[in-house]
Protein backbone atom coordinates (compact mmCIF):
# COMPACT_ATOMS: atom_id res chain seq x y z
CA UNK A 1 0.00 0.00 0.00
CA UNK A 2 1.48 3.33 -1.08
CA UNK A 3 2.04 5.77 1.76
CA UNK A 4 0.81 9.35 1.62
CA UNK A 5 2.81 11.57 -0.74
CA UNK A 6 4.13 14.11 -0.16
CA UNK A 7 4.73 13.15 3.49
CA UNK A 8 3.29 15.33 6.21
CA UNK A 9 5.61 18.20 7.05
CA UNK A 10 7.13 18.52 3.53
CA UNK A 11 6.59 21.32 1.02
CA UNK A 12 7.45 21.67 -2.71
CA UNK A 13 10.95 22.85 -3.59
CA UNK A 14 12.31 24.39 -6.78
CA UNK A 15 14.05 22.15 -9.33
CA UNK A 16 15.82 22.66 -12.68
CA UNK A 17 14.71 19.27 -14.02
CA UNK A 18 11.44 19.57 -15.87
CA UNK A 19 8.76 17.06 -14.86
CA UNK A 20 10.45 16.13 -11.58
CA UNK A 21 8.77 17.18 -8.33
CA UNK A 22 11.07 17.78 -5.35
CA UNK A 23 9.91 18.24 -1.77
CA UNK A 24 11.76 19.56 1.26
CA UNK A 25 10.97 19.60 5.00
CA UNK A 26 8.70 22.48 5.95
CA UNK A 27 10.50 25.41 7.61
CA UNK A 28 10.79 25.00 11.35
CA UNK A 29 8.72 28.05 12.14
CA UNK A 30 5.80 26.87 10.00
CA UNK A 31 5.71 23.47 11.67
CA UNK A 32 6.17 24.86 15.15
CA UNK A 33 3.52 27.56 14.98
CA UNK A 34 0.83 25.22 13.77
CA UNK A 35 -2.11 25.58 16.13
CA UNK A 36 -0.77 28.67 17.97
CA UNK A 37 -3.28 31.36 18.80
CA UNK A 38 -3.48 34.93 17.58
CA UNK A 39 -5.32 37.56 19.57
CA UNK A 40 -7.54 39.15 16.94
CA UNK A 41 -10.69 41.09 17.72
CA UNK A 42 -13.76 38.96 16.78
CA UNK A 43 -15.67 42.14 15.89
CA UNK A 44 -13.26 44.06 13.66
CA UNK A 45 -10.20 41.81 13.22
CA UNK A 46 -7.72 44.26 14.80
CA UNK A 47 -5.07 43.04 17.24
CA UNK A 48 -6.14 43.02 20.90
CA UNK A 49 -3.77 43.78 23.79
CA UNK A 50 -3.88 43.07 27.52
CA UNK A 51 -4.98 46.18 29.42
CA UNK A 52 -3.63 46.30 32.99
CA UNK A 53 -6.26 48.63 34.45
CA UNK A 54 -9.14 46.69 32.86
CA UNK A 55 -7.56 43.26 33.52
CA UNK A 56 -8.81 42.20 30.11
CA UNK A 57 -8.00 41.96 26.41
CA UNK A 58 -9.02 45.24 24.80
CA UNK A 59 -9.38 46.15 21.14
CA UNK A 60 -8.21 49.76 20.72
CA UNK A 61 -9.98 49.95 17.37
CA UNK A 62 -13.59 49.13 18.29
CA UNK A 63 -13.51 48.80 22.10
CA UNK A 64 -14.21 45.06 22.28
CA UNK A 65 -13.44 43.66 25.76
CA UNK A 66 -12.63 40.05 26.68
CA UNK A 67 -11.93 39.36 30.36
CA UNK A 68 -8.66 37.49 30.89
CA UNK A 69 -9.05 36.83 34.58
CA UNK A 70 -8.81 33.32 35.94
CA UNK A 71 -9.37 31.90 39.36
CA UNK A 72 -6.32 32.44 41.53
CA UNK A 73 -4.48 29.30 42.60
CA UNK A 74 -1.93 31.10 44.79
CA UNK A 75 0.60 28.99 46.65
CA UNK A 76 -1.49 25.92 45.85
CA UNK A 77 -0.04 26.13 42.34
CA UNK A 78 1.34 22.74 41.41
CA UNK A 79 5.03 22.18 41.97
CA UNK A 80 7.36 19.86 40.10
CA UNK A 81 10.03 17.48 41.29
CA UNK A 82 13.63 17.47 40.06
CA UNK A 83 13.26 14.83 37.35
CA UNK A 84 14.53 14.84 33.78
CA UNK A 85 11.31 13.19 32.60
CA UNK A 86 9.17 16.12 33.75
CA UNK A 87 11.40 18.59 31.93
CA UNK A 88 11.13 16.57 28.72
CA UNK A 89 7.35 16.27 28.98
CA UNK A 90 6.73 19.93 29.86
CA UNK A 91 5.18 22.26 27.30
CA UNK A 92 7.45 24.65 25.45
CA UNK A 93 7.08 28.13 24.05
CA UNK A 94 4.59 30.88 24.85
CA UNK A 95 1.52 29.35 23.21
CA UNK A 96 1.18 32.22 20.69
CA UNK A 97 3.05 33.59 17.69
CA UNK A 98 5.79 35.92 18.94
CA UNK A 99 9.18 37.23 17.85
CA UNK A 100 12.41 37.97 19.69
CA UNK A 101 14.17 41.28 20.15
CA UNK A 102 17.91 40.72 20.59
CA UNK A 103 20.15 43.46 22.00
CA UNK A 104 23.64 43.73 20.49
CA UNK A 105 24.90 45.72 23.50
CA UNK A 106 23.91 43.66 26.57
CA UNK A 107 22.88 40.40 24.88
CA UNK A 108 19.37 40.51 26.32
CA UNK A 109 16.68 38.54 24.47
CA UNK A 110 13.05 39.57 24.94
CA UNK A 111 9.93 37.97 23.53
CA UNK A 112 7.63 40.56 21.96
CA UNK A 113 4.32 40.41 20.08
CA UNK A 114 4.53 39.87 16.32
CA UNK A 115 3.22 43.38 15.64
CA UNK A 116 5.67 45.03 18.10
CA UNK A 117 7.85 47.72 16.49
CA UNK A 118 9.95 48.61 19.56
CA UNK A 119 13.66 49.08 18.96
CA UNK A 120 14.77 49.83 22.53
CA UNK A 121 16.22 47.20 24.87
CA UNK A 122 14.33 47.28 28.21
CA UNK A 123 17.46 46.20 30.10
CA UNK A 124 20.09 48.72 28.95
CA UNK A 125 18.16 51.23 26.81
CA UNK A 126 20.22 50.51 23.70
CA UNK A 127 18.71 50.93 20.24
CA UNK A 128 21.11 48.38 18.75
CA UNK A 129 18.56 45.60 18.54
CA UNK A 130 17.46 43.13 15.89
CA UNK A 131 14.19 41.26 15.53
CA UNK A 132 13.93 37.59 14.65
CA UNK A 133 11.37 34.82 14.78
CA UNK A 134 10.93 33.24 18.21
CA UNK A 135 11.35 29.47 17.75
CA UNK A 136 9.93 28.96 21.26
CA UNK A 137 12.03 26.05 22.41
CA UNK A 138 12.20 27.19 26.03
CA UNK A 139 10.20 25.66 28.83
CA UNK A 140 6.74 27.18 29.09
CA UNK A 141 5.90 28.84 32.44
CA UNK A 142 2.95 27.26 34.24
CA UNK A 143 1.83 30.20 36.38
CA UNK A 144 2.10 33.97 36.54
CA UNK A 145 0.94 37.00 38.51
CA UNK A 146 -0.91 39.46 36.24
CA UNK A 147 0.00 43.16 36.20
CA UNK A 148 -2.14 45.19 38.60
CA UNK A 149 -0.12 48.43 38.75
CA UNK A 150 -1.07 50.72 35.85
CA UNK A 151 1.84 52.13 33.79
CA UNK A 152 0.94 55.74 34.59
CA UNK A 153 1.79 55.17 38.27
CA UNK A 154 5.45 54.43 37.50
CA UNK A 155 6.27 58.06 36.70
CA UNK A 156 5.04 59.31 40.09
CA UNK A 157 6.79 56.50 41.93
CA UNK A 158 10.06 57.19 40.10
CA UNK A 159 9.77 60.95 40.69
CA UNK A 160 9.54 60.52 44.48
CA UNK A 161 12.26 57.89 44.54
CA UNK A 162 14.80 59.81 42.45
CA UNK A 163 14.45 62.89 44.67
CA UNK A 164 14.37 61.02 47.98
CA UNK A 165 18.10 61.19 48.72
CA UNK A 166 20.28 64.23 49.38
CA UNK A 167 23.26 62.38 47.91
CA UNK A 168 21.99 62.43 44.33
CA UNK A 169 22.66 65.26 41.83
CA UNK A 170 20.15 68.10 42.01
CA UNK A 171 19.07 67.65 38.37
CA UNK A 172 18.27 63.95 38.77
CA UNK A 173 14.59 64.48 39.57
CA UNK A 174 14.09 65.97 36.10
CA UNK A 175 15.04 62.61 34.57
CA UNK A 176 11.87 61.02 35.96
CA UNK A 177 9.83 62.79 33.27
CA UNK A 178 12.03 61.24 30.59
CA UNK A 179 11.87 57.66 31.90
CA UNK A 180 9.95 55.25 29.72
CA UNK A 181 8.89 52.15 31.60
CA UNK A 182 8.40 48.87 29.76
CA UNK A 183 5.90 46.35 31.13
CA UNK A 184 7.61 42.98 30.99
CA UNK A 185 7.06 39.57 32.52
CA UNK A 186 10.35 38.37 33.97
CA UNK A 187 11.13 34.69 34.64
CA UNK A 188 11.43 33.43 38.21
CA UNK A 189 12.02 30.05 39.82
CA UNK A 190 10.43 29.17 43.15
CA UNK A 191 11.96 26.42 45.28
CA UNK A 192 10.72 24.38 48.21
CA UNK A 193 12.80 22.02 50.33
CA UNK A 194 12.91 20.47 53.78
CA UNK A 195 16.35 21.20 55.24
CA UNK A 196 17.62 18.97 58.02
CA UNK A 197 20.90 19.94 59.65
CA UNK A 198 22.96 18.43 62.47
CA UNK A 199 25.29 21.00 63.97
CA UNK A 200 28.12 21.18 66.46
CA UNK A 201 30.07 24.18 67.76
CA UNK A 202 31.99 25.59 70.66
CA UNK A 203 29.76 28.07 72.49
CA UNK A 204 31.26 30.74 74.73
CA UNK A 205 29.84 31.54 78.16
CA UNK A 206 30.86 34.49 80.31
CA UNK A 207 32.11 33.46 83.72
CA UNK A 208 33.48 35.45 86.64
CA UNK A 209 36.60 34.09 88.28
CA UNK A 210 38.64 35.26 91.24
CA UNK A 211 42.39 35.57 91.20
CA UNK A 212 45.03 36.75 93.65
CA UNK A 213 47.30 39.62 92.64
CA UNK A 214 49.40 42.20 94.50
CA UNK A 215 48.33 40.87 97.85
CA UNK A 216 44.57 41.00 97.23
CA UNK A 217 41.77 39.00 95.62
CA UNK A 218 40.33 40.39 92.39
CA UNK A 219 37.64 39.37 89.92
CA UNK A 220 37.65 39.22 86.15
CA UNK A 221 35.32 37.97 83.42
CA UNK A 222 36.55 35.13 81.22
CA UNK A 223 34.98 33.20 78.35
CA UNK A 224 34.55 29.49 78.92
CA UNK A 225 34.04 27.44 75.74
CA UNK A 226 31.83 24.36 75.79
CA UNK A 227 30.80 22.07 72.95
CA UNK A 228 27.11 22.09 72.06
CA UNK A 229 25.15 20.32 69.33
CA UNK A 230 21.64 20.09 68.00
CA UNK A 231 19.40 19.48 65.00
CA UNK A 232 17.36 21.88 62.92
CA UNK A 233 14.49 21.08 60.57
CA UNK A 234 13.70 24.08 58.40
CA UNK A 235 10.95 24.01 55.81
CA UNK A 236 11.72 26.57 53.08
CA UNK A 237 8.67 27.44 51.01
CA UNK A 238 8.53 29.46 47.76
CA UNK A 239 12.07 30.82 47.76
CA UNK A 240 12.20 33.17 44.74
CA UNK A 241 15.24 33.14 42.45
CA UNK A 242 15.30 35.45 39.37
CA UNK A 243 15.63 33.52 36.12
CA UNK A 244 17.21 36.40 34.19
CA UNK A 245 20.90 37.30 34.05
CA UNK A 246 20.14 40.65 32.38
CA UNK A 247 18.78 42.22 35.58
CA UNK A 248 20.63 42.92 38.80
CA UNK A 249 19.73 40.23 41.34
CA UNK A 250 20.51 42.74 44.10
CA UNK A 251 17.82 45.06 42.74
CA UNK A 252 15.35 42.25 42.16
CA UNK A 253 15.68 41.22 45.80
CA UNK A 254 14.48 44.65 46.85
CA UNK A 255 11.26 44.41 44.86
CA UNK A 256 10.48 40.69 44.85
CA UNK A 257 8.00 40.89 47.71
CA UNK A 258 5.21 39.43 45.58
CA UNK A 259 1.98 38.05 46.96
CA UNK A 260 2.13 34.55 45.49
CA UNK A 261 -1.49 34.01 46.52
CA UNK A 262 -2.27 35.91 43.29
CA UNK A 263 -0.71 33.26 41.03
CA UNK A 264 -2.97 32.15 38.17
CA UNK A 265 -2.46 29.41 35.56
CA UNK A 266 -0.45 30.67 32.60
CA UNK A 267 -2.37 31.71 29.50
CA UNK A 268 -0.87 33.35 26.45
CA UNK A 269 -3.54 36.08 26.53
CA UNK A 270 -1.81 37.68 29.53
CA UNK A 271 1.15 38.41 27.24
CA UNK A 272 -0.94 39.99 24.48
CA UNK A 273 0.71 43.29 23.60
CA UNK A 274 3.32 42.90 26.37
CA UNK A 275 6.96 41.83 26.49
CA UNK A 276 8.27 38.76 28.28
CA UNK A 277 11.57 37.04 28.80
CA UNK A 278 12.28 33.32 28.90
CA UNK A 279 14.72 32.21 31.57
CA UNK A 280 18.42 32.77 30.87
CA UNK A 281 19.44 31.26 34.21
CA UNK A 282 18.62 27.57 33.90
CA UNK A 283 17.07 25.33 36.54
CA UNK A 284 20.36 23.80 37.73
CA UNK A 285 22.05 27.20 38.15
CA UNK A 286 19.01 28.66 39.91
CA UNK A 287 18.79 25.63 42.23
CA UNK A 288 22.44 26.11 43.22
CA UNK A 289 21.73 29.75 44.15
CA UNK A 290 18.65 28.62 46.08
CA UNK A 291 20.67 26.04 47.99
CA UNK A 292 23.18 28.71 48.99
CA UNK A 293 20.38 30.86 50.41
CA UNK A 294 18.81 27.85 52.14
CA UNK A 295 22.19 26.93 53.60
CA UNK A 296 22.56 30.42 55.10
CA UNK A 297 19.00 30.34 56.49
CA UNK A 298 19.62 26.93 58.04
CA UNK A 299 22.96 28.02 59.49
CA UNK A 300 21.27 31.02 61.09
CA UNK A 301 18.60 28.73 62.58
CA UNK A 302 21.34 26.50 64.02
CA UNK A 303 23.17 29.48 65.53
CA UNK A 304 19.94 30.59 67.18
CA UNK A 305 19.72 27.21 68.93
CA UNK A 306 23.05 27.81 70.66
CA UNK A 307 22.77 28.92 74.28
CA UNK A 308 24.70 32.13 73.49
CA UNK A 309 25.55 34.05 70.32
CA UNK A 310 29.29 33.64 70.94
CA UNK A 311 30.16 30.71 68.65
CA UNK A 312 33.35 29.30 67.12
CA UNK A 313 34.40 26.13 65.25
CA UNK A 314 30.89 25.77 63.83
CA UNK A 315 30.15 22.62 61.80
CA UNK A 316 26.94 21.67 60.02
CA UNK A 317 25.84 18.60 58.06
CA UNK A 318 22.93 19.65 55.86
CA UNK A 319 20.53 17.43 53.94
CA UNK A 320 17.93 18.63 51.41
CA UNK A 321 14.72 16.62 51.02
CA UNK A 322 11.38 16.98 49.21
CA UNK A 323 12.88 19.44 46.72
CA UNK A 324 10.41 20.94 44.25
CA UNK A 325 10.23 23.93 41.95
CA UNK A 326 7.98 26.10 39.81
CA UNK A 327 8.75 28.18 36.74
CA UNK A 328 6.63 31.35 36.86
CA UNK A 329 6.43 34.85 35.38
CA UNK A 330 6.20 37.95 37.54
CA UNK A 331 5.23 41.49 36.44
CA UNK A 332 7.95 44.16 36.38
CA UNK A 333 8.23 47.63 34.87
CA UNK A 334 11.76 48.18 33.57
CA UNK A 335 13.52 51.39 32.61
CA UNK A 336 17.07 52.62 32.19
CA UNK A 337 18.58 56.07 31.85
CA UNK A 338 22.01 57.45 30.95
CA UNK A 339 23.81 59.85 33.26
CA UNK A 340 27.35 61.12 32.64
CA UNK A 341 28.18 58.23 30.34
CA UNK A 342 26.83 55.49 32.61
CA UNK A 343 23.61 53.47 32.27
CA UNK A 344 21.43 53.13 35.38
CA UNK A 345 18.67 50.52 35.68
CA UNK A 346 15.33 51.03 37.45
CA UNK A 347 12.61 48.47 38.11
CA UNK A 348 9.16 48.65 39.66
CA UNK A 349 7.16 45.73 41.03
CA UNK A 350 4.15 45.44 38.69
CA UNK A 351 1.97 44.16 41.53
CA UNK A 352 2.89 46.23 44.59
CA UNK A 353 4.68 49.31 43.18
CA UNK A 354 7.92 48.74 45.10
CA UNK A 355 10.82 50.45 43.31
CA UNK A 356 14.55 49.77 43.26
CA UNK A 357 17.37 50.87 41.04
CA UNK A 358 20.66 52.59 40.59
CA UNK A 359 21.11 56.28 41.33
CA UNK A 360 24.25 58.32 40.68
CA UNK A 361 25.89 59.99 43.66
CA UNK A 362 27.09 63.59 43.61
CA UNK A 363 30.43 62.84 45.26
CA UNK A 364 31.43 66.53 45.47
CA UNK A 365 28.30 67.28 47.50
CA UNK A 366 28.81 64.10 49.51
CA UNK A 367 32.35 64.89 50.64
CA UNK A 368 31.51 68.52 51.43
CA UNK A 369 28.80 67.35 53.82
CA UNK A 370 31.05 64.66 55.29
CA UNK A 371 33.75 67.27 55.99
CA UNK A 372 31.09 69.44 57.63
CA UNK A 373 30.14 66.51 59.90
CA UNK A 374 33.77 65.90 60.95
CA UNK A 375 34.79 69.56 61.37
CA UNK A 376 33.12 70.31 64.77
CA UNK A 377 34.92 67.43 66.43
CA UNK A 378 38.28 68.38 64.92
CA UNK A 379 37.96 72.07 65.86
CA UNK A 380 36.75 71.35 69.39
CA UNK A 381 39.57 68.86 69.91
CA UNK A 382 42.20 71.33 68.70
CA UNK A 383 40.74 74.07 70.88
CA UNK A 384 40.93 71.78 73.88
CA UNK A 385 44.56 70.88 73.19
CA UNK A 386 45.53 74.55 72.81
CA UNK A 387 43.77 75.61 76.03
CA UNK A 388 45.05 72.76 78.24
CA UNK A 389 47.97 74.86 79.58
CA UNK A 390 45.73 77.91 80.05
CA UNK A 391 42.55 76.48 81.51
CA UNK A 392 41.58 73.37 83.42
CA UNK A 393 38.70 72.54 81.11
CA UNK A 394 40.97 72.23 78.04
CA UNK A 395 41.34 68.48 78.57
CA UNK A 396 37.56 68.11 78.79
CA UNK A 397 37.12 70.00 75.50
CA UNK A 398 39.74 67.79 73.87
CA UNK A 399 37.93 64.64 75.05
CA UNK A 400 34.56 65.94 73.83
CA UNK A 401 36.10 66.88 70.48
CA UNK A 402 37.66 63.41 70.14
CA UNK A 403 34.30 61.75 70.92
CA UNK A 404 32.50 63.93 68.35
CA UNK A 405 35.16 63.08 65.78
CA UNK A 406 34.69 59.34 66.37
CA UNK A 407 30.91 59.69 66.08
CA UNK A 408 31.45 61.65 62.84
CA UNK A 409 33.67 58.89 61.45
CA UNK A 410 30.93 56.31 62.12
CA UNK A 411 28.37 58.52 60.34
CA UNK A 412 30.72 58.99 57.38
CA UNK A 413 31.31 55.23 57.17
CA UNK A 414 27.57 54.46 57.16
CA UNK A 415 26.76 57.11 54.53
CA UNK A 416 29.72 56.07 52.36
CA UNK A 417 28.56 52.45 52.25
CA UNK A 418 25.03 53.58 51.42
CA UNK A 419 26.32 55.86 48.65
CA UNK A 420 28.34 53.03 47.10
CA UNK A 421 25.29 50.76 47.24
CA UNK A 422 23.18 53.41 45.44
CA UNK A 423 25.76 53.92 42.72
CA UNK A 424 26.76 50.28 42.15
CA UNK A 425 23.57 48.30 42.86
Amino acid sequence: MMSEFPPTGFVPDTTKVEGILVYKPAPLEDAFFKGDVEFKCPQCGATTVYNVSEQALICKHCGYRDSAQQQEVGTRAAEQQFTVELLKEANQGWGENRKEMVCDQCGGIVSVPIENLSHTCPFCGSNKVVHRLDHQKSLRPRFLIPFTLVPESCQNIAQKWLSSSWMTPSDLSKIANLLRFTAIYLPFWTFDALNTADWMAEVGHSQTERYYQDGEWKERTVIVWRWENGQVRLNVDDLLIPGSVQVSHALVKKINHYDLQSLVPYEARYLAGLQAQAFTLNLEEAWELARQEMREKTKQACMEQASTQRVRNFRMDLDFADESWRYILLPVYLSSYPYQGKIFQVMVNGQSGLIAGQRPVDWNKFWLIMVAILTPGVLLGLLGLVTIPLAGFGAILAMIGFALFLIGLVIVFVFFNHAQEMDDA
